[in-house]
């Protein structure tokens, strides 16, 4: 049943013009930037044969992109996730839903899972980029599988907080704004708070706090390097707010 919610929400997610405009809005930025990137490599490319050991096209190009991405999808994402649940509130279709003979569980992971494939998709559209630069050059394949995995668990870390937002209110818009804030709440408490344990010489609380942090878990990614402390970060952070979203919906049912 998980995969036939999935497939109901990609094919929701598919007959949405928001999700059409965001996906259009986000390729045109991602385009441009690549395409910027590639030009800059160019030009200091007379450079670059001087040096030793030069940054290839995957260090100069690739990796901008993917960085582009990140930021990009900390705004598109909350846009994406919050219909996934307040919209079945506002519809009034969620009594359905929650009345089927569904586990919350099964409910939850499905809409997730529906997400997650419409944002691999855009992972894989960028991935596409640095690809077609193969006609005339060569890769650092390293390093591209490590930001295209980064690039996954980034925004499935993202994808968990939006559909909790989602499940805290009917109203789509307010759950966008509430998603856009946890992150960006997040994102600036982790480093903050990392920081200030750092400068205490507290190492264990620092690194627990960085859980709070995606896309600092993200640079070790961006620089090639598949860290397992930034894996298991990124994974509890979607699997904390996976079960917050189970929790709340379950308590939901309850109340009737």
């Amino acid at each position: 049943m998980i995969f036939t919610i999935a497939g109901k929400e990609l094919k929701a997610l598919f007959a949405s013009p928001l999700a059409w405009l965001v996906l259009t809005f986000l390729q045109l930025i991602l385009a441009f930037g690549f395409l910027k990137r590639l030009d800059d490599f160019m030009q200091i490319q007379p450079q670059l044969i001087q040096m030793a050991n030069p940054p290839g096209i995957t260090e100069l190009v690739a990796a901008p992109v993917f960085a582009t991405t990140a930021i990009v999808l900390l705004f598109a994402v909350p846009l994406l996730a919050m219909r996934l649940i307040a919209e079945e509130r506002r519809n009034q279709t969620m009594v359905l839903l929650i009345s089927a003979p569904l586990s919350m569980t099964e409910i939850v992971l499905g809409k997730f899972a529906g997400l997650m494939v419409f944002l691999l998709l855009i992972i894989g559209i960028t991935t596409l980029m640095p690809l077609s630069l193969l006609l005339g050059g060569s890769l650092d394949f390293g390093l591209l599988l490590s930001l295209v995995i980064g690039a996954a668990l980034l925004a499935a870390c993202f994808a968990a907080v939006g559909l909790y937002a989602s499940c805290l209110t009917a109203q789509p818009l307010a759950a966008a704004m509430i998603a856009f804030s946890l992150l960006l709440g997040m994102l600036l408490a982790g480093e903050t708070a990392a920081d200030g344990l750092r400068g205490r010489d507290l190492q264990v609380p620092a690194a627990l706090a960085q859980v709070l942090s995606p896309l600092k878990n993200f640079e070790p990614f961006a620089k090639g390097v598949l860290d397992s402390y930034s894996i298991a970060c990124m994974l509890l952070l979607v699997a904390v707010f996976l079960i917050l979203t189970i929790r709340r919906l379950d308590a939901a049912r309850l109340r009737g």
